[in-house]
């Protein structure tokens, strides 16, 4: 995506050229190189300066990962960096670590080492054995090491790396197995260097380039360290945060508060996404953390009715799980891509004003301490701080927000929605709403709808009846289409799509299929919806991209009727951590569609099978295909709200030239 480590090495290397990064070409490459030493190194200062007014100090904790083993994305935001003169009252100071491989002659990556960037330029000022900068010490130690030789009036933390949400954290060292810092970790190490007050946060702004950071569960854990908080709800690409214009921005008026920083930041990311064309999915934006308090009370509110309405009628679960399933989420929350379960805490309050009344006191509160954002186009509905939703059900990942999370009664609703039952503070909880007992939930588990028979309207359409319990029951319905090869014996599953009708008070769903399938470049591609919104629908297409396993990502415009490829990203690694690279498709490259195969006279789940390889070019375009001739196969696909899932019995259906014949099987 971006190619920024040339100025770096040219200034502390004194070579002419290096390796590129992958990617588009840098858009900001400096006119000149900045003038410093790589061999100098400075012992810090035995006492600390005094902090004259005005000053400010970045405390940059900077895990390279694979983003700089593999990309040289570090390297490009030090490069960045370093484009900026820096006055004397202000003072960048970096930790580097995380990664195998450093893409500059500079970084040893064997150790932990520390550097100051400032009106001297840049300076190797310590050196610490290798450690994880996953763990809570590690933090701390470089937080105390900054606190102590580098003080200011105003303190900034940004950490880099990827991020994995509200369970996951922050920083994965990728020479430790991506061992990452929790919420509660980073919260230890911050609160072992500064006294935490809710009413004088000791830190002026932290700030995440990360990927999913900008949650209600982060802003919780720092509102008594620190005043603002910048974040992005969605994965971020890899260009981050446009470093040689906010750190320039803040050079040049070093008055500026947390609160101007933190929309200098958000602006500077938007136009640096605009300049190599990643805009289109971002997100960022302020909270000012003196105010989350209100929020906190107002989300914990919210979760409170939602648990007492699903205390009195289980059905609530499925009436949330299909508002759920309408919001806006981030990071994927696929199959194909992995699930981060964040969901845009706003978003979904605001689709469920009319069955809990304290959501609009979510919304106001949001737009009290939300105090600026930036949305791309496919990223609208996006109100600043994301929360989290049990998307795919699973009871490890809802334990780590049960460990981490900011509201007690949402971690009780989702723990009664996925087991049915309540611990006994639960029912403590429960208690002081007079529920003495749980109802019984009703389950995909229990319906027998699994195998469900299907049956054809006069317009030869599918047709589902299920009857009124399937609003009690189900968070979503949707279909799977396979292409049938009898003679072969396979099926080969080209993805999944809502192009449905459905009427949810009579529980009786039909096909609105048209015989045509996404296809890029006229292959036909295997695809999963992530987001059916109204105004667009996103969409998940695995690929090998030049060898490597990626996910194309697609939008389908509902007001211009049109498809657009937004780049390819890789899916949550088993750690938890999103991928931050965001990766323009360029001419040239090789992506070769993933379709999944299975027999058809056995119950084996699918595999990977490759099909086309399509040659990119500059009139490469995702679409709409008709069909080839040939047999297909339909069933529909339902989902409860505690992840479990049913499918009915299937329907036949052959293509001839753009005819469809269809036949329940």
């Amino acid at each position: 995506m971006k190619k920024r480590i040339l100025a770096l090495l040219l200034a502390l290397c004194m070579v002419a050229s290096l390796a590129a990064c992958s990617g588009a070409d840098d858009p900001y490459e400096p006119d000149e190189t900045p003038d410093v030493s790589a061999d100098e190194t400075v012992e810090p200062a035995e006492e600390a300066p005094a902090a004259g007014d005005g000053s400010w100090s970045i405390y940059w904790y900077l895990c390279g990962s694979d983003l700089e083993s593999g990309g040289g994305f570090a390297t490009g935001d030090l490069s960045e960096l370093m484009q900026v003169q820096l006055p004397e009252n202000v003072n960048v100071v970096i930790e580097t670590g995380g990664a195998s491989v450093w893409q500059n002659e500079l970084v040893d990556a064997s150790k932990l080492q520390r550097w100051v960037y400032n009106s001297e330029g840049l300076q190797l000022i310590d050196e610490q054995p290798s450690a994880s900068m996953g763990e809570a010490q590690t933090l701390a130690d470089f937080l105390q090491f900054a606190k102590t030789n580098y003080p200011a009036e105003r303190t900034a933390v940004l950490f880099w790396n990827h991020g994995g949400g509200s369970v996951s954290g922050a920083a994965f060292d990728e020479l430790y197995g991506l061992d990452s810092l929790t919420l509660d970790e980073m919260y230890a190490a911050f609160s072992s260097v500064w006294t935490p007050s809710g009413d004088e946060q000791p830190l002026e702004l932290i700030g995440f380039d990360t990927c999913l950071m900008a949650t209600v569960d982060v802003a919780y854990t720092f509102s008594d360290v620190a005043k603002y908080l910048v974040a992005s709800e969605e994965t971020e690409p890899a260009n981050g945060w446009y470093y040689s214009q906010w750190v320039g921005a803040l050079a040049e008026d070093p008055s500026m508060d947390g609160a101007q920083l933190g929309q200098v930041i958000c602006d500077a990311y938007m136009a640096g996404c605009e300049e190599v064309g990643t805009q289109d999915n971002t997100t960022l934006s302020v909270t000012d953390l003196s105010k989350v308090g209100t929020l906190l009370s107002a989300y914990e509110t919210f979760g409170s009715e939602a648990l007492s309405a699903a205390c009195t009628d289980p059905a609530f679960f499925s009436q949330f799980a299909r508002v759920a399933q309408r919001s806006e989420n981030y990071g994927g929350n696929t199959k194909e891509q992995g699930y981060t379960n964040m969901v845009d805490l706003g978003h979904m309050a605001r689709l469920t004003v009319d069955t809990l009344p304290s959501a609009q006191a979510v919304l106001d509160a949001l737009d009290e301490c939300v105090l600026y954002r930036v949305n791309g186009q496919y990223r609208t509905e996006a109100t600043g701080l994301s929360c989290y939703y049990s998307y795919n059900g699973d009871m490890s990942d809802l334990n780590g927000f049960i460990s981490l999370g900011a509201s007690t009664a949402f971690k009780y609703f989702y723990s009664y929605e996925l087991t049915g039952e309540l611990d006994e503070s639960g029912m403590e909880y429960v208690a002081g709403m007079d529920i003495t007992e749980l109802p019984e939930r009703k389950t995909l588990d229990t319906m027998g709808w699994d195998g469900k028979t299907l049956e054809l309207d006069e317009n030869g359409s599918a047709v589902l009846t299920l009857g009124p319990d399937a609003a009690d029951v189900l968070s979503t319905i949707g279909f799977s289409l396979y292409y049938v090869d009898v003679d072969n014996d396979l099926m080969l599953l080209l993805g999944t799509d809502n192009d449905m009708n459905a009427d949810w008070e009579n529980g009786v769903f039909s096909d609105n299929f048209r015989g045509v399938w996404g296809a890029l470049d006229g292959s036909l591609a295997y695809m999963e919806l992530s987001y059916e919104g109204e105004d667009y629908n996103l969409y998940s297409v695995p690929v090998l991209l030049n060898g490597e396993e990626y996910n194309l990502q697609i939008a389908y415009d509902f007001s211009t009727e049109t498809w657009n490829i937004l780049g390819a990203r890789q899916g949550i690694d088993d750690s938890g951590m999103a991928d931050k690279e965001l990766r323009l498709l360029q001419a040239g490259d090789e992506v070769t569609l993933v379709w999944y195969m299975s027999d058809l006279s056995t119950d084996a789940d699918p595999e990977a099978y490759t099909a086309d390889t399509i040659v990119i070019s500059d009139d490469t375009a995702f679409g709409e295909a008709q069909l080839p001739d040939g047999q297909y196969a339909m069933l529909f696909e339902m989902y409860d709200a505690t992840g479990a899932s049913a499918m009915s019995d299937v329907v036949l259906f052959d293509c001839a030239d753009g005819e469809i014949m269809t036949t329940v099987f």
